[in-house]
């Protein structure tokens, strides 16, 4: 029968990505619960990682130089008091963590070895493992976070619904569907929950969302299964303002394929060691389409590529010159990623297309990781910090996610736990009652959104996309019902469809409206109709699930310039 328990515990982190293990790390002494979807330890996007880590480290660099190239990626909606903050703070954080161990490649001196990628003025590029930079990072973090007697990991967990009461975040409905990672003492604080499967509620006053992109909102997305937008669900359904969600990354160089899910990417860092972009006639495009060639801005590079891909043309990443001079070494994720694919790189190019990769848009924060919402708080991707602007720079992500992780758990720290009022425990929600059902819808939206508001859109093309997902969350919300009683096994899969069709719906939507409402193009938001920038939409927007379009930005309204400093 369907049941509630209740844990409580002083924080809940939502993810185990870089920026959820870095701050659940750093919350000790506070009792933390982490949930994952994933099955272990670690999870998300940052496992995937292979560009590396961007700091001002290196002889000749400076933090400064680092935020002067952040804004100029940004396409005009960076701070660049941001900026300074991250470039700053990043190198001595990212100091501070090397010096604790935190593994990266060096150099023949025993220096932290830095590489270059686009757009970046200078070399600037950690990494580890050499293009497996996040599974050797977040690896290392994922045995400290196991080790730690202050955090109880709990995977295979869906998120469900934040609870509120009397203004404030008050705990997490979740399914558990197994056991724990056996990460810490195993206890939960006040009610220790049992570790078995069912419907949980995580009774606290914090809650830090740490859940990653919305890459699999896509066909193609070099995310990882979990990326379905579901800490951006989580807050719109909660009140919580979204901010930017328009600016959507697509990755210049995924391996082309026609299979939809996650799609291996091949590394910036190969562009920036000399690999160069072929046409199908083997010639190179890119120093006719900007003057950095192939290490133009991702933007740039994914729309030159795309346009020759639409049009059926292939696009090819030569690596011929790389790897004679022993680059499947230096590169040995790529190395197995053209392996497995039958691709000899010493021999042939390997075909390339841009798909889904990085959300510039967010929860909207500050920039401690405060929402909105009191007792939300969001760090890394899921996070509209702004720091990004409206085109992620190379390798900035993992950068932020540490950098606003440490700054998240610094500022809950800083203020007391909180008490919280009585409150009933949750109803168990009716769900579709058959997983394989809400699936099709869900690969209905991965089609509606990669056909209408993907790499290149236009108005009609938008709304088409808006009307679709309207009609496609009319038949979600007229699939049978039922509750989660049965099979561990099959419950799970039912309670991750059901959370997973509802995130796409919900965050594909806005994301459609958001593209709808910015008529101009800037940075990774680009639209046919409106091909040029235009001073007054050079702001941030942040919106609401109830008022999906702020004021005055309909269709070709004039909306007021506003300074990006407290902008909205």
């Amino acid at each position: 029968m369907d049941g509630v328990a209740v844990s409580c515990t002083d924080v809940l982190v939502v993810g185990s990505g870089l920026a959820g293990m870095v701050a659940a790390l750093r919350l000790a002494p506070r009792r933390v619960t982490l949930l994952t979807k994933t099955e272990g330890l670690p999870g998300g996007s940052s496992l995937w990682a292979q560009g590396g880590i961007a700091a001002a480290l290196g002889a000749d660099d400076t933090p400064e130089a680092h935020a002067a190239d952040t804004v100029e990626a940004g396409a005009g909606l960076t701070d660049p008091a941001l900026a300074d903050l991250l470039a700053r703070e990043g190198a001595q954080r990212l100091a501070a963590w090397i010096d604790a161990g935190l593994p990266v490649d060096r150099d023949a001196g025993g220096r932290p070895a830095v590489g270059r990628e686009a757009a970046h003025s200078a070399p600037r590029i950690l990494h580890a493992g050499g293009d497996a930079t996040g599974r050797t990072v977040v690896g290392w973090l994922a045995e400290r976070v196991r080790q730690a007697p202050h955090i109880t990991v709990r995977t295979g967990a869906v998120a469900w619904e934040l609870v509120r009461a009397r203004g404030r975040v008050c705990g997490l409905l979740a399914f558990h569907a197994g056991p724990g990672d056996g990460a810490g003492d195993g206890e939960a604080g006040d009610g220790a929950v049992d570790q078995g499967a069912g419907w949980v509620f995580h009774r606290c006053g914090t809650v830090l969302l740490a859940t990653g992109g919305i890459g699999q909102l896509y066909r193609h997305s070099t995310n990882p299964a979990e990326a379905t937008g579901d800490g951006l669900a989580l807050a719109a359904l909660a009140g919580a303002g979204l901010r930017d969600l328009e600016f959507v990354q697509f990755h210049p160089t995924a391996l082309a394929t026609d299979t939809p899910g996650r799609t291996p990417l091949l590394t910036e860092a190969l562009r920036g060691a000399g690999a160069l972009l072929l046409d199908g006639a083997g010639r190179r495009f890119m120093p006719a389409e900007h003057p950095l060639a192939e290490l133009a801005p991702r933007d740039v590079v994914a729309r030159a590529i795309g346009r020759r891909v639409a049009r059926g043309e292939p696009v090819l990443l030569d690596l011929r010159a790389i790897w004679a001079a022993g680059g499947a070494a230096r590169f040995p994720t790529v190395a197995g990623i053209c392996a497995e694919a039958g691709i000899d790189p010493v021999r042939q190019p390997v075909p390339v297309a841009p798909a889904a990769h990085y959300h510039m848009g967010g929860i909207a924060t500050d920039r401690d990781g405060r929402s909105d919402v009191p007792g939300l708080w969001a760090c890394g991707e899921v996070a509209g910090t702004g720091v990004h602007g409206a085109n992620r720079l190379a390798s900035n992500s993992l950068l932020e996610a540490l950098v606003f992780a440490e700054r998240a758990a610094a500022a809950i720290l800083a203020e007391p736990v909180p008490a919280l009022p009585p409150l009933p425990v949750p109803a168990v929600p009716a769900l579709p009652a058959d997983a394989a059902a809400a699936e099709v819808l869900s690969a209905r939206a991965r089609a509606v959104m990669s056909a209408g508001c993907g790499l290149v859109r236009d108005g009609a093309g938008l709304e088409a996309a808006a009307a679709a997902l309207a009609g496609l969350q009319r038949e979600a919300d007229a699939l049978p019902r039922a509750g989660t009683a049965g099979p561990d096994g099959a419950a799970g899969a039912r309670v991750r469809a059901a959370a997973e069709l509802r995130s796409r719906l919900i965050v594909s939507r806005l994301i459609v409206q958001a593209a709808l409402a910015r008529c101009e193009s800037r940075g990774a938001h680009f639209r046919t109709d409106w091909p040029e920038p235009r001073a007054v939409w050079r702001r941030h927007r942040t919106v609401t699930l109830d008022h999906p379009a702020d004021a005055g930005t309909v269709a070709a309204a004039e909306p007021p310039e506003l300074a990006l400093a407290g902008s909205d």
